[in-house]
């Protein structure tokens, strides 16, 4: 991978809210940030006669990306287009977007996805060497419509793009809970509307075998509670996905987390015992047996139905969070381990996880795992997904780290697990290099790039995408835009029209909260429960299922920590008022801050006014102090004597957990404690 390189100025472009021409004033809302991008003062403004010719009209994907081009420009603007779709390049003779490509793509690594963008004032041209390149460029010239009080325009612009990693993936785990058809495809909609390329469809766990087996019926018959794809849906959506421009890679995780597979297949388990689908989350004990020949037998038939389906050259086996305890109790199992000098359970996973390398490499497969599958008799064509951090005692990033410098190629998924709950900019600071990582140039380059990583274990298809977008587009950015795009601010306020954007595709993170606050209220008035919402947060890092048991997976996933996102966007938006107000003594600031304040103070009096049912009284403390911190902090902000101790109650206050939710405004409140406490020549001790 060839080192891109940003001249300065062009950084201090990037890293800027806005930028002036000598005519209007522009602020662009990409997401992810070219690597090269040049604004002009001219501008293309949109008309119904808009038109596009093509090199081959005939190529699907350039047929398919241009078509919902045009639709969702003419939804965008309102304007009834009279061309609704592209035109051969002999076919028309000034088109206004003309779009050059050289050939189709290969929907592998180090594909040439890069593309020049020119907009000018009366025409716009696209040039790219593959059809996945003119994808992108459609993409962000529909992030350029903008609008004045005459219409819809364009801003001219001169754009060189390209991404940073090849990989850009986000993993959905349908095991867990099952995702349908159209929850994946406007999923791969959303993917490719942020330039990632790589769909990691998680199929099998301890809670459900998800693809239709015709070698093996029993696993989808036994094994999934009638939930899951057949062989033609999953053509579907690998065609689909092809469209554009992204892979589609499967896992069937093995030999651990297989209680669904020994559901349908008991015989080929480790310990002789009754099997059933697990119902909760967590670590279970149910393991393959590597010692049994039957089990590699099912999978190669396995194996080459899945091989035949997904034309992905990778397969992603698992490989993860086996402790082999099963194996420790067996002793047939121990007794194989000593007829063949394999001295722990590492050892014998490596002895199966060699087999199906073998196995796999028989169907033109590359084996694909997560980091636990790395030891030293690994071959290294096996790519390593990195996933354990800090929390599993690990610094952050080692086990990339490690992979490069033994020869393997990897991923990162370590600092992008979007279930943890965590906000956008705790993802978005995480590099797939690691900073503190002394690599050669040939040990970065086998960093392919990283996965976003969404494990269903507290989801269903009314608040996943809730819970995927918009963060996972600031990842995308990350995994695209040079290292240098690091402006935290202003990822955020371009996320928040990004997050509009999606929502326009077909994304239902907004309209379904919508759905479940409604529920709350039994169809009553939800404007309380609206604000009260937007300065909560579901608890994170898995504290919410603590200990994996109590949700189970058929538990209700319509409450309302289901309804509040990881990034509280009214919590936000006070947070970065109070920061401001603290640094600059700002007045503005300070105003803004009050008028919300003031908001808040009210809610709880509108919250009252509902007829209240049980899931009501479960959140009326968060709505009580929100509305007591309201009327502290605004006491606080007019200069008020307050005492220590009822500013200190206060705090202790609204850092409780309730229902699963936190109020996230912990840590403006205790700025602006630190902040009237220095004003007042106060000593207060907050834990």
């Amino acid at each position: 991978m060839k080192t891109i390189k940003i001249f300065p100025l062009l950084i201090i472009f990037f890293l800027a809210t806005s930028c002036k021409s000598q005519k209007n004033h522009f602020r662009h809302n990409l997401m992810p940030v070219p690597r090269s991008f040049k604004i002009e003062k001219n501008k293309f403004v949109i008309d119904e006669n808009f038109s596009i010719s093509v090199t081959d009209k005939a190529n699907r994907r350039v047929n398919v990306a241009t078509t919902k081009f045009l639709r969702r420009l003419s939804d965008r603007t309102g304007i009834f287009l009279k061309n609704g779709f592209a035109y051969n390049k002999n076919e028309i003779n000034q088109p206004d977007l003309k779009i050059k490509f050289n050939r189709p793509g290969k929907l592998e690594i180090n594909e040439n996805e890069s593309y020049h963008l020119k907009i000018e004032k009366n025409k716009i041209s696209i040039d790219a060497e593959t059809d996945i390149g003119v994808i992108y460029a459609l993409e962000t010239l529909l992030q350029l419509i903008d609008y004045d009080e005459n219409g819809y325009f364009i801003q001219a612009a001169v754009i060189d793009d390209r991404p940073r990693f090849t990989w850009r993936g986000l993993m959905i785990d349908v095991a867990r809970h099952f995702q349908p058809v159209e929850v994946i495809k406007r999923n791969l909609d959303a993917m490719a509307a942020v330039k990632m390329n790589v769909f990691h469809w998680h199929l099998s766990d301890d809670q459900g075998f998800r693809m239709e087996s015709k070698t093996h019926p029993e696993l989808h018959l036994l094994a999934s509670d009638g939930r899951y794809y057949t062989q033609d849906q999953i053509k579907e959506v690998v065609q689909y996905a092809s469209d554009r421009g992204i892979r589609v890679v499967p896992e069937i995780d093995v030999p651990g987390h297989a209680t669904a597979i020994l559901t349908a297949f008991p015989e080929l388990a480790s310990r002789n015992r009754k099997y059933m689908l697990e119902r909760n989350a967590g670590i279970f004990n149910p393991t393959l047996d590597p010692t049994n020949e039957k089990t590699y037998r099912i999978l190669v038939d396995l194996f080459g139905e899945m091989a035949a389906l997904f034309p992905d050259k990778y397969f992603h086996i698992g490989g993860d969070e086996n402790e082999g305890k099963d194996w420790d109790a067996s002793i047939k199992i121990q007794l194989f381990m000593k007829q063949h000098a394999l001295h722990s359970n590492h050892e014998l996973q490596t002895y199966f996880n060699i087999k199906l390398q073998k196995i796999l490499s028989g169907y033109g497969k590359k084996l694909m795992g997560w980091e636990e599958i790395m030891t030293p008799k690994m071959p290294k064509t096996a790519l390593i997904h990195s996933w354990k951090g800090v929390n599993e005692g690990l610094p952050a990033g080692q086990s990339l780290i490690n992979a490069v410098k033994n020869g393997y190629q990897t991923i990162l998924s370590n600092g992008y697990y979007i279930d943890l709950m965590l906000p956008a900019s705790s993802h978005y600071l995480v590099d797939p290099i690691p900073e503190h990582a002394r690599l050669t140039a040939i040990q970065k380059a086998r960093i392919l790039g990283g996965e976003a990583t969404m494990w269903s274990e507290l989801v269903t298809p009314l608040s996943i995408d809730s819970r995927i977008w918009p963060r996972t587009a600031a990842i995308a950015e990350r995994f695209w835009s040079p290292k240098e795009v690091r402006n935290v601010r202003d990822m955020y306020r371009r996320l928040e029209e990004t997050s509009f954007r999606l929502e326009e595709l077909g994304i239902m993170h907004i309209r379904n909260k919508d759905v479940i606050l409604r529920k709350l209220a039994n169809n009553q008035s939800v404007d309380a429960l609206e604000d009260l919402s937007d300065v909560c947060e579901p608890l994170k890092i898995y504290t919410r299922n603590k200990g994996g048991t109590e949700y189970q997976s058929f538990s209700p996933f319509s409450l309302f920590a289901d309804a509040c996102t990881a990034d509280a966007p009214d919590a936000l938006r006070f947070s970065n008022l109070t920061n401001d107000y603290v640094a600059q003594a700002n007045a503005s600031a300070k105003k803004q801050m009050l008028k919300m304040l003031k908001k808040w103070s009210k809610n709880h009096e509108i919250f009252r006014q509902l007829k209240q049912n049980p899931m009501l009284k479960d959140i009326e403390p968060l709505s009580v102090c929100l509305s007591d911190f309201s009327s502290i902090t605004m006491k606080m902000l007019n200069g008020k004597k307050l005492d220590i101790s009822e500013i200190n109650q206060a705090y202790q206050h609204i850092k409780k957990q309730v229902a699963d939710v936190e109020l996230a405004l912990v840590k403006p409140f205790k700025k602006l404690i630190k902040n009237y406490a220095r004003k007042n020549k106060l000593k207060i001790k907050l834990n």
